[in-house]
């Protein structure tokens, strides 16, 4: 492989300064991948030990010892950026000092440039702001829509935070798309849906990673190593560049639902044998069908949502914000005749920070297909 294809697809950009400075110490460190289903491990034949992610876990234990090394899923199927952004501290940074994330959402992420560049930028200024020694690198994964000859849009957008920020990139689409030119291997061998890879597409991923992370943690002390952080009031800080979009989602957050009040018709409840797709998080919700059950809630920044369980009984809702007047939101597709899942309802983005009261209502209406007018209100959603 030429280094005019190496730098194809990858990018080193800042590199992985903390992590090499910890390594160098001989401290232990912590990695997180954070993303959709391929970083969940969907498509493998044990997501606990034949993923890339899991091999890549495994790698690390051999490289530096498992007491060393400790790893943090944070994969769930289905999501985007957006959510990534907003379930951060919850999935990942809540676990304590991240030393490197991974983030994953090129196949994910959807065409509207404005929203993924809010998603992936909101990652990284949020995990800079919280926890400035993380180093962080955006994978690209493979699907039918990345597999082209130019730059894929998705990956396109992914890129033009990562370069703004000097984050380094791994592109598995890319290598990947090198290979399918060889007639060495079949894009069916390796994913047999053609997104989520097969135990053999999940070992070359993680071959791919194996070897960014053999030149980056090669052994050589980042030149900035040794320069001590700045720090206020005991805490290191780092000076964040303007943003790319204003409306990013650095303050983006997911809530607990026990701060709702004025609580009619609704109660709480658990899925127990109800068929669950795309959450392994604790599924304890509030519950209603009764029509015109209602709650608000209060939070503070350009914009709130709710995070529903979504399934084959849920019906239509409605909200309003302040003063305004409802508006209704229907969520139901084909994905819910098959399990329940959680589907982000977002609401209007304010260009100001400020607090604003949500109340949700039910409407008593649903979707021909829907056994029934469920509302399942799983967690809150503020930026």
């Amino acid at each position: 492989m030429t280094n005019t294809w190496a730098n194809h697809w990858l990018n080193h950009r800042g590199g992985l300064p903390h992590m090499q400075e910890k390594l160098n110490r001989h401290e232990p460190i912590t990695v997180a991948f954070i993303g959709g289903s391929i970083t969940e491990g969907a498509g493998a034949s044990d997501l606990a030990t034949t993923s890339w992610r899991a091999l890549t876990e495994r790698y690390l234990k051999q490289r530096y010892t498992p007491d060393m090394v400790m790893c943090i899923n944070a994969g769930v199927g289905g999501t985007t950026s957006t959510f990534g952004a907003h379930r951060l501290q919850a999935h990942v940074l809540s676990h304590g000092e991240i030393d490197l994330l991974f983030v994953e959402f090129s196949v994910n992420d959807g065409e509207d440039r404005d929203e993924s560049i809010r998603g992936m930028e909101g990652i990284v200024r949020q995990c800079r702001r919280l926890s400035p020694r993380t180093d962080i690198c955006f994978i690209y994964s493979a699907a039918d829509k990345n597999l082209t000859e130019s730059t894929p849009f998705n990956i396109a957008v992914h890129e033009e935070v990562a370069a703004y920020y000097e984050i380094p990139s791994v592109n598995f689409a890319a290598r990947v798309y090198a290979l399918l030119q060889t007639d060495e291997v079949r894009w069916d061998d390796l994913a047999s849906d053609r997104v989520h890879p097969n135990d053999a597409g999940h070992a070359l991923y993680a071959s791919f990673l194996r070897e960014y992370l053999n030149e980056a943690l090669g052994g050589k002390k980042d030149a900035d190593g040794d320069k001590d952080p700045v720090r206020i009031n005991g805490q290191e800080v780092v000076s964040l560049l303007p943003s790319l979009n204003p409306n990013n989602y650095e303050y983006a957050a997911m809530l607990e639902v026990d701060p709702v009040d004025g609580l009619v018709g609704f109660e709480w409840r658990e899925l127990s044998s109800e068929p669950l797709m795309n959450w392994r998080y604790d599924t304890r919700h509030l519950y209603t069908d009764t029509h015109d059950a209602s709650l608000s809630f209060t939070v503070h920044g350009q914009r709130a949502g709710i995070l529903l369980l979504c399934g084959p009984d849920s019906g239509t809702f409605e909200y309003a914000i302040d003063s305004e007047p409802f508006q209704a939101i229907q969520l139901f597709d084909d994905w819910c005749l098959k399990a329940y899942r959680p589907i982000m309802a977002m609401f209007p983005m304010y260009a100001d920070r400020q607090s604003r009261r949500i109340t949700i209502r039910h409407t008593g209406k649903k979707d021909e297909r829907s056994t029934g007018t469920s509302l399942r209100i799983l967690k809150l959603l503020s930026n």
